[in-house]
């Protein structure tokens, strides 16, 4: 298996048909910086097929559930942490 292929799921995170990602989003210590920043791609997104909120969770999802096995489980709870914070934020008031 060449390392291209074993490492697809780097190359979606960073080169998403969905969303444009900051760089190094899924890093960030501060789950509500992140789904800010979700928010703010998914919104500003017209490649996505569905809504900003099912756009934003669904990458964040695909990340903790490609990168899950070799994450600390520090940061799986950081990751978790801002899903709840991005139905937070697309929560209607």
């Amino acid at each position: 298996m060449t390392k291209q292929a074993k490492f697809w799921s780097k190359k979606v995170t960073e080169e998403s048909s969905a969303l444009t990602l900051a760089p190094a989003v899924f890093t960030w210590s501060d789950p509500k910086r992140i789904a800010r920043s979700l928010k703010r791609s998914a919104e500003s997104s017209t490649r996505r097929k569905g809504t900003a909120l099912q756009a934003a969770m669904s990458m964040l999802n695909f990340y903790i559930n490609r990168a899950g096995t070799n994450l600390p489980k520090s940061r799986v709870r950081v990751l978790q942490q801002a899903k709840l914070e991005l139905r937070k934020l697309f929560k209607p008031r």
